[in-house]
Protein backbone atom coordinates (compact mmCIF):
# COMPACT_ATOMS: atom_id res chain seq x y z
CA UNK A 1 0.00 0.00 0.00
CA UNK A 2 1.08 3.58 -0.58
CA UNK A 3 2.99 5.18 2.30
CA UNK A 4 0.38 7.83 3.08
CA UNK A 5 -2.32 5.16 3.28
CA UNK A 6 -0.12 3.10 5.60
CA UNK A 7 0.32 6.08 7.94
CA UNK A 8 -3.42 6.68 7.92
CA UNK A 9 -4.05 3.02 8.79
CA UNK A 10 -1.52 3.37 11.61
CA UNK A 11 -3.52 6.24 13.06
CA UNK A 12 -0.69 8.73 12.57
CA UNK A 13 -2.57 11.23 10.42
CA UNK A 14 -4.99 11.59 7.55
CA UNK A 15 -3.58 10.84 4.10
CA UNK A 16 -3.26 14.54 3.32
CA UNK A 17 -1.41 15.27 6.56
CA UNK A 18 0.69 12.14 6.05
CA UNK A 19 1.84 13.61 2.75
CA UNK A 20 3.05 16.67 4.66
CA UNK A 21 4.99 14.47 7.07
CA UNK A 22 6.60 12.63 4.16
CA UNK A 23 7.54 15.84 2.35
CA UNK A 24 9.02 17.19 5.57
CA UNK A 25 11.39 14.21 5.71
CA UNK A 26 9.95 12.90 8.98
CA UNK A 27 9.07 9.44 7.62
CA UNK A 28 11.55 6.64 6.96
CA UNK A 29 11.02 3.25 5.34
CA UNK A 30 13.70 0.66 6.11
CA UNK A 31 15.97 3.46 7.29
CA UNK A 32 15.64 5.58 4.16
CA UNK A 33 13.55 8.73 3.67
CA UNK A 34 10.08 7.89 2.44
CA UNK A 35 8.72 9.44 -0.75
CA UNK A 36 5.16 10.28 -1.79
CA UNK A 37 5.23 7.36 -4.25
CA UNK A 38 6.75 4.84 -1.82
CA UNK A 39 4.85 1.57 -1.50
CA UNK A 40 5.03 -0.29 1.80
CA UNK A 41 5.35 -4.08 1.74
CA UNK A 42 4.39 -6.45 4.54
CA UNK A 43 7.84 -6.70 6.13
CA UNK A 44 8.94 -3.07 5.69
CA UNK A 45 9.79 -1.01 8.77
CA UNK A 46 8.13 2.40 8.83
CA UNK A 47 9.20 5.10 11.29
CA UNK A 48 7.95 8.61 12.01
CA UNK A 49 10.41 10.87 13.83
CA UNK A 50 12.44 7.76 14.63
CA UNK A 51 9.56 5.83 16.19
CA UNK A 52 8.23 2.69 14.52
CA UNK A 53 4.58 2.66 13.50
CA UNK A 54 2.39 -0.25 12.48
CA UNK A 55 -0.96 -0.61 10.80
CA UNK A 56 -4.02 -0.86 13.00
CA UNK A 57 -6.49 -3.63 12.40
CA UNK A 58 -9.28 -2.72 10.03
CA UNK A 59 -12.36 -1.50 11.87
CA UNK A 60 -15.93 -1.03 10.66
CA UNK A 61 -18.36 0.72 12.99
CA UNK A 62 -22.01 1.65 12.50
CA UNK A 63 -23.10 4.65 14.59
CA UNK A 64 -26.60 5.94 15.24
CA UNK A 65 -25.58 9.59 14.97
CA UNK A 66 -27.39 11.84 17.45
CA UNK A 67 -28.38 15.45 16.82
CA UNK A 68 -25.89 18.23 17.47
CA UNK A 69 -22.81 16.19 16.56
CA UNK A 70 -20.63 17.06 13.60
CA UNK A 71 -19.52 14.53 11.01
CA UNK A 72 -15.79 15.21 11.19
CA UNK A 73 -12.81 13.80 13.04
CA UNK A 74 -12.21 17.10 14.86
CA UNK A 75 -13.97 20.44 15.19
CA UNK A 76 -12.28 23.82 15.66
CA UNK A 77 -15.37 25.09 17.49
CA UNK A 78 -15.06 22.37 20.10
CA UNK A 79 -18.35 20.66 19.26
CA UNK A 80 -18.83 16.93 19.81
CA UNK A 81 -17.83 14.95 16.72
CA UNK A 82 -18.94 11.50 15.62
CA UNK A 83 -15.39 10.25 16.25
CA UNK A 84 -15.73 11.30 19.90
CA UNK A 85 -18.57 8.76 20.24
CA UNK A 86 -16.62 5.66 19.18
CA UNK A 87 -13.55 3.96 20.74
CA UNK A 88 -10.38 6.01 20.43
CA UNK A 89 -8.09 2.98 20.30
CA UNK A 90 -8.56 2.62 16.55
CA UNK A 91 -8.49 5.69 14.33
CA UNK A 92 -11.58 5.72 12.10
CA UNK A 93 -13.18 8.40 9.98
CA UNK A 94 -16.78 8.85 8.83
CA UNK A 95 -17.84 7.71 5.37
CA UNK A 96 -19.74 10.60 3.87
CA UNK A 97 -21.43 13.29 5.90
CA UNK A 98 -24.61 14.00 7.80
CA UNK A 99 -25.65 17.53 8.78
CA UNK A 100 -25.27 18.47 12.43
CA UNK A 101 -29.04 18.24 12.99
CA UNK A 102 -29.49 15.00 10.99
CA UNK A 103 -29.56 11.71 12.90
CA UNK A 104 -29.12 8.08 11.96
CA UNK A 105 -26.92 5.54 10.22
CA UNK A 106 -23.29 6.55 9.76
CA UNK A 107 -20.42 4.22 8.91
CA UNK A 108 -16.93 4.88 10.28
CA UNK A 109 -13.88 2.92 9.16
CA UNK A 110 -10.13 3.01 8.57
CA UNK A 111 -10.50 0.95 5.40
CA UNK A 112 -9.72 3.67 2.89
CA UNK A 113 -10.39 1.52 -0.16
CA UNK A 114 -13.89 0.58 1.01
CA UNK A 115 -14.65 4.15 2.12
CA UNK A 116 -13.72 5.41 -1.34
CA UNK A 117 -15.91 2.79 -2.98
CA UNK A 118 -18.93 3.63 -0.86
CA UNK A 119 -18.54 7.38 -1.36
CA UNK A 120 -18.04 7.22 -5.14
CA UNK A 121 -21.17 8.15 -7.14
CA UNK A 122 -20.48 5.35 -9.62
CA UNK A 123 -21.54 2.70 -7.12
CA UNK A 124 -24.90 4.29 -6.30
CA UNK A 125 -25.00 3.32 -2.63
CA UNK A 126 -28.60 3.51 -1.37
CA UNK A 127 -29.47 5.74 1.57
CA UNK A 128 -32.94 5.70 3.16
CA UNK A 129 -34.29 8.62 5.15
CA UNK A 130 -37.34 9.20 7.32
CA UNK A 131 -38.27 12.81 6.65
CA UNK A 132 -40.67 14.97 8.66
CA UNK A 133 -41.78 17.97 6.63
CA UNK A 134 -43.93 21.08 6.78
CA UNK A 135 -47.40 20.60 5.27
CA UNK A 136 -48.92 17.43 3.89
CA UNK A 137 -47.33 16.11 0.68
CA UNK A 138 -49.80 14.92 -1.94
CA UNK A 139 -49.57 11.93 -4.25
CA UNK A 140 -48.42 14.34 -6.94
CA UNK A 141 -45.54 15.42 -4.68
CA UNK A 142 -44.50 11.81 -4.19
CA UNK A 143 -44.53 11.33 -7.96
CA UNK A 144 -42.27 14.38 -8.33
CA UNK A 145 -39.76 12.93 -5.88
CA UNK A 146 -39.91 9.54 -7.57
CA UNK A 147 -39.31 11.02 -11.02
CA UNK A 148 -36.51 13.38 -10.00
CA UNK A 149 -36.48 16.98 -8.83
CA UNK A 150 -34.83 19.90 -10.59
CA UNK A 151 -32.20 21.52 -8.33
CA UNK A 152 -29.72 24.30 -8.99
CA UNK A 153 -27.04 21.70 -9.80
CA UNK A 154 -29.28 19.66 -12.10
CA UNK A 155 -32.10 17.17 -11.83
CA UNK A 156 -31.85 14.43 -9.22
CA UNK A 157 -32.04 10.78 -10.20
CA UNK A 158 -35.34 8.97 -9.65
CA UNK A 159 -35.91 8.14 -5.98
CA UNK A 160 -38.13 5.81 -4.00
CA UNK A 161 -40.71 7.74 -1.97
CA UNK A 162 -43.64 6.70 0.15
CA UNK A 163 -45.83 8.31 2.79
CA UNK A 164 -45.55 7.05 6.39
CA UNK A 165 -47.93 9.57 7.97
CA UNK A 166 -49.55 12.75 6.69
CA UNK A 167 -46.33 14.77 7.10
CA UNK A 168 -43.65 12.04 7.29
CA UNK A 169 -42.11 10.43 4.22
CA UNK A 170 -39.60 7.68 3.59
CA UNK A 171 -37.17 8.61 0.82
CA UNK A 172 -34.46 6.42 -0.69
CA UNK A 173 -31.78 7.96 -2.90
CA UNK A 174 -28.51 6.73 -4.38
CA UNK A 175 -26.75 10.02 -5.00
CA UNK A 176 -24.60 11.94 -2.55
CA UNK A 177 -25.14 15.60 -3.26
CA UNK A 178 -24.72 18.13 -0.49
CA UNK A 179 -27.92 18.45 1.60
CA UNK A 180 -29.76 16.62 -1.16
CA UNK A 181 -32.83 15.42 0.74
CA UNK A 182 -33.43 18.82 2.32
CA UNK A 183 -33.06 20.53 -1.04
CA UNK A 184 -35.40 18.07 -2.78
CA UNK A 185 -38.16 18.58 -0.25
CA UNK A 186 -37.73 22.33 -0.26
CA UNK A 187 -37.97 22.29 -4.07
CA UNK A 188 -41.37 20.57 -3.93
CA UNK A 189 -42.68 22.96 -1.29
CA UNK A 190 -42.25 20.95 1.90
CA UNK A 191 -39.21 22.08 3.92
CA UNK A 192 -37.72 19.45 6.23
CA UNK A 193 -38.30 19.83 9.96
CA UNK A 194 -36.57 16.60 11.03
CA UNK A 195 -34.30 14.21 9.12
CA UNK A 196 -33.18 10.72 10.11
CA UNK A 197 -31.15 8.31 7.97
CA UNK A 198 -32.63 4.93 8.83
CA UNK A 199 -30.47 2.88 6.49
CA UNK A 200 -27.13 3.19 4.69
CA UNK A 201 -25.95 0.63 2.13
CA UNK A 202 -28.33 -1.94 3.60
CA UNK A 203 -27.24 -1.28 7.19
CA UNK A 204 -29.89 -0.05 9.61
CA UNK A 205 -29.68 1.32 13.13
CA UNK A 206 -32.45 -0.81 14.61
CA UNK A 207 -31.63 -1.52 18.26
CA UNK A 208 -29.11 1.31 18.53
CA UNK A 209 -30.00 4.29 20.68
CA UNK A 210 -28.75 7.72 19.53
CA UNK A 211 -25.01 7.82 20.17
CA UNK A 212 -24.67 4.03 20.31
CA UNK A 213 -22.58 2.05 17.84
CA UNK A 214 -21.77 -1.53 16.90
CA UNK A 215 -19.12 -3.33 14.88
CA UNK A 216 -20.16 -4.72 11.52
CA UNK A 217 -20.19 -8.47 11.08
CA UNK A 218 -17.83 -10.16 8.66
CA UNK A 219 -20.75 -10.88 6.32
CA UNK A 220 -21.80 -7.23 6.35
CA UNK A 221 -18.27 -6.10 5.47
CA UNK A 222 -18.06 -8.59 2.61
CA UNK A 223 -21.42 -7.44 1.30
CA UNK A 224 -20.26 -3.82 1.32
CA UNK A 225 -17.07 -4.76 -0.51
CA UNK A 226 -18.87 -6.65 -3.23
CA UNK A 227 -21.96 -4.47 -3.48
CA UNK A 228 -24.41 -7.33 -2.99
Amino acid sequence: MRLNAYLARAGVASRRKADDLIKAGRVAVNGRPGQLNTFVQQHDVVEVDGKRVEKQRLAYLLLNKPRDTVTTASDPQGRTTVVDLVPAATRVVPVGRLDVDTTGALLLTNDGELAHRLAHPRYGVEKTYVVEVEGEPTDATLEQLQAGVELDDGATAPAKARRLTKNVLELTIHEGRNRQVKRMLEAVGHPVTRLHRSEYAGLDVAGLEPGEWRELTRDEVERLRHGS
